[in-house]
């Protein structure tokens, strides 16, 4: 049986980029539709136009390059945005894992899958991009002393932006914030 790997990569039900330098050398439909955008839109372009901020886009490129360099794999929740549509600007949880294609050089080149997580994790509060990123953490069960490491920051400050979190999600605990994040 011959495969058609264009069509299966063109028919997946997720997300799908190949990349070159962190720029989209090509993309499948399903990842269009997700941010709202054509394809021209994408191909050629920087994945910084899928971040909410450009300095969410540095330190998550960062942050990935030794991961990517020791495992090949690397895999997040994290909050992106919409490019174009109706809902453009919009911010929305997104499920990114990706492989380089060359481990001592991780972002030379790789594919990349995006899953759509707003039917079931709506974002409904507005976030500053540091609080987004100890959010995405405090989902995966990290401690703030595990999360200060892996943001460079001291475990006090990610309290900090822990509180934040709980007053704008009217939380009562870190358990409560982490469901209501979690629901939406």
């Amino acid at each position: 049986m011959d495969i058609d790997y264009r069509l299966a990569f063109e028919m997946a039900p997720v997300g799908l980029a190949l990349s070159r330098n962190r720029t989209i050398m090509d993309c499948n439909q399903h990842l269009c539709d997700m941010f709202g955008a054509e394809r021209t839109q994408l191909v050629g372009q920087s994945f910084l136009v899928l971040y909410p901020s450009a300095d969410e886009y540095e330190r998550t490129g960062a942050r990935i390059a030794p991961i990517l360099n020791r495992n090949g794999t690397y895999s997040d929740d994290r909050i992106m945005k919409r490019v174009g549509g109706s809902h453009a600007g919009e911010p929305f949880w997104c499920h990114v894992t990706g492989r380089a294609l060359n481990r001592n050089a991780p972002h030379e080149a790789g594919i990349w899958c995006f899953e759509d997580l707003s039917a079931s994790r709506p974002v409904k509060a507005e976030l500053t991009a540091r609080e987004r990123e100890v959010a995405a953490y405090l989902m995966q069960g990290l401690t703030s002393k595990l999360i200060g490491k892996t943001l460079a920051i001291s475990h006090r400050t990610v309290e900090i932006y822990r509180a934040r979190l709980m007053r704008k999600y009217k939380a009562s605990t870190t358990a409560d914030l982490v469901h209501k994040l979690t629901a939406g």
